[in-house]
């Protein structure tokens, strides 16, 4: 005996067996050759029994709502999760990014900024106040860190109900159906499986120049950041860099945005620009076609001093500026390429770390599955992934059918002006449809809410893009305005029923409310 029989081990075991196995076992992990030993078994190899029916690895919105689906089948389940630290030191509890570090605290502090501009606007509604209004950095991220923490709680409770086994682990795949669990005590465990799902979403991606990750920090750093970030830099120009920029500047920080080429890449490029525009014009500064090169400390101290050393995307001019926190926001990465994935033959895009899937979430390994941001091609929603992951389960556990729809996906970016699209930009319509086929529908328009205080005529904007082909069926909807997600939820449904024109148009409208702007008497 060399000590405990690893976890592995304990269902291949048969009655009269157990000897043999436990040697084989035991001596190769001794001796360090549990891989090799694991390899010779081959892809098709198939044991008496498994010790879970389903391993999922990532403990995400999709990787949660699969894990307590397959449980609801009877099927036992394990759910792998693990936070490796920022570069800042900076890790969080269950549920993923949109919990943690993404959509949730976003949300939160977009509304704590839209509040601010209500405080501005209400002086007008008749509404008397003499002292200075001030903002709190630190009463506002406690307030939101609670919140998590009480969501993080929540999803704990809900797994133990579902009788989902949890354990905080990185998971790595060691051989065919085999995983190893390591703690954050380094302990390992290693378990076996009848099927996996990978669900372990993305993170945020480093500039690779000087100085990066020692005085940077990302969004995965911000939303619990313990003091208030003061004059930042901003560099890039996704969702995420706009979203936070916006709201940092709504909150009364010297905000500058560092933009290598176009705004929001992939999405409707007139309404990204008519965002960068509204920004700009409150406040937000824009330094265009740079990029960093070297980011250095010159004070230290909480947030201390940075300078930041930028070159021009044509290589002749160089800028020098000096910012108190310098936020990355210029992509986000695949976890794909430290689980072991070339240990079982599962595929990846070697560029992008993306895995390829079927239409049904199926990886080119039979027994292995992702859903959710690690998908090659898909779109990087947490609704997309919670709905993909519960549709598996159902398919391989309860006879279903259905696949999910990756087509016609509502999204919102909360950036200052809020930006809700479902379906083709305007780009993409004219490249696949022709720009003969397609006809495009708009209008300006001004929220009620904001004629009082007198403020952003004609910024709010909205556009559908027609299918001339197909009896002007909608194929494009997006909106710039109040509340656009809250618009775009209900117009994405009848998109999905085949909404066309005419039906738009003998549609009546709720007035007052923006959302009638897509009446007949409006778009032109």
């Amino acid at each position: 005996s060399t000590g405990s029989l690893p976890a592995a081990c304990g269902p291949r075991l048969n009655r009269g067996k157990v000897e043999v196995r436990y040697v084989e076992f035991s001596y190769a992990h001794k001796e360090g050759k549990i891989q090799k030993l694991l390899e010779t078994k081959g892809h098709d190899h198939v044991q008496d029994s498994y010790d879970y029916d389903l391993i999922v690895i990532g403990g995400g919105s999709g990787g949660l709502a699969a894990s307590k689906e397959a449980a609801k089948y009877g099927k036992k389940v394990l759910v792998l999760d693990y936070v490796t630290p920022t570069p800042q030191g900076t890790r969080w509890g269950l549920g993923g990014t949109c919990v943690n570090v993404g959509c949730i605290p976003k949300k939160l502090m977009h509304q704590a900024a839209l509040l601010g501009q209500a405080l501005q606007d209400s002086r007008k509604f008749g509404w008397q106040f003499e002292e200075k209004v001030k903002h709190s950095w630190e009463t506002m991220t406690e307030a939101v860190q609670n919140y998590i923490g009480s969501l993080n709680w929540g999803y704990r409770v809900s797994l133990r109900e579902k009788k989902v086994t949890y354990e905080n682990a990185f998971g790595e795949f060691v051989g065919p159906h085999t995983i190893k669990a390591t703690n954050n005590k380094g302990k390992e465990k290693f378990y076996t499986a009848e099927k996996f799902l990978i669900a372990t979403g993305e993170r945020p991606r480093y500039l690779g120049v000087p100085g990066d990750k020692e005085y940077c920090i990302s969004s995965d750093d911000l939303f619990s950041l313990p003091y208030c970030p003061g004059k930042t830099l901003v560099v890039g120009a996704s969702y995420v860099a706009l979203e936070c920029a916006g709201f940092l500047a709504g909150l009364g920080l010297d905000v500058t945005v560092m933009v290598r080429s176009i705004l929001l890449r992939g999405f409707d490029q007139e309404m990204a620009n008519k965002i960068g525009e509204h920004m700009e014009e409150h406040g937000v500064k824009f330094i265009r076609e740079f990029v960093p090169t070297k980011v250095e400390r010159i004070e230290e101290g909480t947030p201390g001093k940075l300078k930041v050393i930028a070159q021009s995307t044509d290589g002749r001019e160089i800028i020098e500026g000096e910012y108190n926190t310098v936020l990355l926001a210029v992509g986000r990465d695949a976890c794909t390429r430290t689980i072991g994935l070339d240990k079982v033959g599962v595929k990846i895009n070697e560029r992008s770390g993306k895995i390829p899937v079927s239409d049904e979430e199926q990886t080119n390994v039979p027994y292995i599955y992702a859903i959710g941001d690690v998908l090659e091609g898909k779109l990087e929603l947490t609704p997309v992934a919670i709905q993909a992951g519960r549709l598996l389960a159902r398919r391989l556990y309860a006879g279903a059918t259905l696949k999910c729809d990756y087509v016609n996906v509502p999204t919102t970016v909360f950036t200052p002006l809020e930006y809700g699209a479902c379906g083709f930009s305007e780009e993409t319509a004219l490249e696949k449809f022709g720009e003969e086929n397609i006809e495009v529908y708009h209008s300006y328009f001004w929220p009620l809410e904001w004629t009082v205080p007198s403020r952003d005529n004609n910024k709010c904007y909205a556009k559908i893009i027609c299918n001339i082909q197909d009896n002007e069926r909608v194929i494009g909807f997006h909106v710039l305005g109040p509340n656009a997600g809250e618009v775009t939820q209900g117009f994405s449904a009848a998109i999905k029923c085949g909404l066309t024109k005419a039906q738009l148009d003998n549609t009546i409208g709720i007035h007052p409310v923006c959302a009638e702007v897509y009446h007949k008497s409006n778009l032109i």
